[in-house]
């Protein structure tokens, strides 16, 4: 690793710097009182704003009232923050007072203008901004400011958010990817050379940002990740699935636009690292952009770590290594594939990215030309070992589903459907299974491990009807069988309180009046599908 001297020397040998270049001073207060010193800011800065929006409220919000106050004290913000040998209080107080003039400047144009021409007005006061005030940290929110306010510029006026396709945003989000890489090729392409180095170092930290705010916006719209939402509870419901990507036809164009940069993504790595040149990493970058077919907005994330890893900006490519990782988790959300399907994509990329991880070391023996057969190594034994260990548990638990299914008592229970729509995860109906013993049932039976059950009574047509709690000492009489309780959110319910079915469909499950289970002696239960007020299945 080269020192901050060493690249510095390198960039004024190469030209990039001028030859009387110096590193900036380095601030020597320790990072506990400069926090603290900053909350005092914002606590003696915020009331104050506070003040004087109410004493002026009549003039911000009519005229030009917005326009003079937010320039006034931009300006005076911009001029404090411009100060050398400034303290870090006063500093501090500038960052809210740059805050307001922003925001009364935004008031102004966008009640007097489209969104399009005061988002491009802002853009320019933003950057004019950066451009001003010689700070990294200001340059790199900045940066993420331009992005966004790029990003309204090039949104159509009546795409909507929450309800619209996510091939608009999709291409949004891509343009201003290709924006930040174009700013990159003209850094490295000595264009900011010599005279222009600061004009160099203010693109750095305004393509950091805007690089970020790319990477979470294309997790925005991947989606919610794979045991995210369900670690959220009900809230999930009601936020988590309003970010659920909805393909409709032009989803090809995603798909195949995020194929396209995933192989650009390989091409730049291979074409800065020699030594990628080879079957076994080819054969990883054809498995990830095969993922990215099935995840869209994966192929851009891959081609931002491929652009920070090769020109070493690399907590720009550990932010995107952890948003790719959120993007694959969000596969599972996405209702536009079967279940079945999602689960033999990952299980047969996990197992393809296996094997090469196996074989990985007799690739490098070959190319290095040890001598001898090379033998896998610990870690190659360890995966392989981890991979058969989660098939196993894996398929032992279809097993067990399999056999209840199989094998398991008929049962119906009335049911009274609630939300039978939820536009966050598709179609589902949250089912209520109505019975006594569940309010009184202990969260946690003498913090054991066994889960509480239920005495229910069969009718002749097999419908169950949940009478009490069970109780070890009375014996169950002929008609009466056990049904074991699950845990869900603080409380019990029979077996699952949602029932899931293709969008679409809904008109054909509002019919079903009973959950249809199958129960084992033991009272292991399982919820295998809904029925008629005649008993008669719904099928899918």
């Amino acid at each position: 690793m080269k020192t901050a001297e060493q690249t510095l020397l390198a960039a004024r040998q190469s030209g990039l710097l001028p030859a009387d270049a110096m590193l900036p001073a380095q601030d020597e207060r320790p990072w506990p009182v400069l926090l603290l010193t900053a909350v005092g800011a914002w606590f003696a800065a915020v009331p104050l704003m506070i003040m004087i929006g109410m004493l002026l409220g009549d003039v911000l919000r009519r005229g030009v009232g917005p326009y003079f106050v937010g320039v006034l004290v931009l300006l005076a913000a911009v001029v404090v923050m411009r100060s050398r040998d400034l303290p870090l209080f006063v500093e501090q107080l500038a960052v809210p007072a740059l805050l307001v003039g922003g925001g009364m400047l935004v008031v102004g144009l966008y009640r007097d203008l489209s969104t399009s021409l005061a988002s491009l007005l802002m853009l320019a006061v933003t950057l004019g901004v950066a451009w001003a005030i010689p700070k990294t940290w200001l340059r790199v929110l900045l940066g993420a400011a331009a992005a966004a306010l790029l990003g309204l510029v090039l949104m159509p006026l009546r795409w909507n958010m929450w309800r619209a396709d996510i091939v608009v945003p999709w291409l949004v989000l891509h343009a201003l990817l290709l924006a930040w890489g174009a700013a990159l090729w003209l850094q490295q392409q000595h264009l900011l050379r010599g005279r222009l180095a600061r004009e160099a170092a203010l693109l750095e930290a305004l393509a950091a940002g805007w690089l970020l705010l790319v990477l979470a916006g294309l997790a925005w719209l991947s989606g919610m990740s794979f045991m995210v939402g369900g670690s959220m509870g009900e809230l999930s419901r009601e936020v988590v699935n309003n970010l659920t990507p909805r393909l409709k036809g032009e989803g090809l164009t995603m798909q195949a636009g995020s194929v396209l940069m995933a192989l650009a993504a390989t091409w730049l790595a291979v074409r800065a690292w020699a030594g990628l040149m080879g079957w076994l990493p080819l054969a990883v970058a054809a498995v990830l952009a095969g993922l990215g077919w099935f995840v869209p907005a994966l192929g851009g994330v891959l081609l931002a770590a491929a652009v920070c890893c090769t020109t070493q900006r690399w907590r720009l490519a550990s932010a995107a290594a952890f948003v790719a990782a959120w993007v694959l988790g969000s596969f599972y959300y996405q209702l536009q594939w079967p279940l079945a399907t999602k689960a033999l994509v990952l299980a047969g990329a996990g197992g393809l990215l296996g094997a090469l991880a196996w074989l990985a070391p007799a690739w490098r023996a070959s190319r290095v030309d040890h001598g001898g057969p090379a033998r896998p190594g610990p870690a190659a034994w360890a995966m392989l070992a981890g991979g058969l260990l989660t098939l196993l548990v894996a398929n032992g638990a279809i097993w067990q589903k399999q056999d209840l299914i199989a094998r398991g008592r008929p049962v119906f229970v009335a049911l009274a459907p609630v939300d039978p729509r939820s536009l966050m995860q598709g179609d589902f109906m949250r089912l209520n299974f109505g019975g006594a013993g569940f309010d009184e049932t202990p969260l946690l039976q003498a913090l054991g491990s066994a889960r509480p059950k239920v005495v229910a009574r069969i009718d002749a047509r097999g419908v169950a009807t949940v009478l009490r709690g069970r109780q070890p000492e009375h014996a169950l009489a002929a008609d009466e069988l056990l049904i074991e309780l699950t845990p869900k959110d603080g409380r019990w319910i029979l077996v699952a309180d949602a029932w899931f079915f293709r969008e679409g469909d809904g008109e054909r499950w509002a019919q079903a009046r009973f959950g249809e289970f199958r129960v084992q002696p033991d009272g292991r239960a399982l919820l295998v599908g809904m029925a008629d007020a005649d008993l008669k299945p719904i099928k899918p």
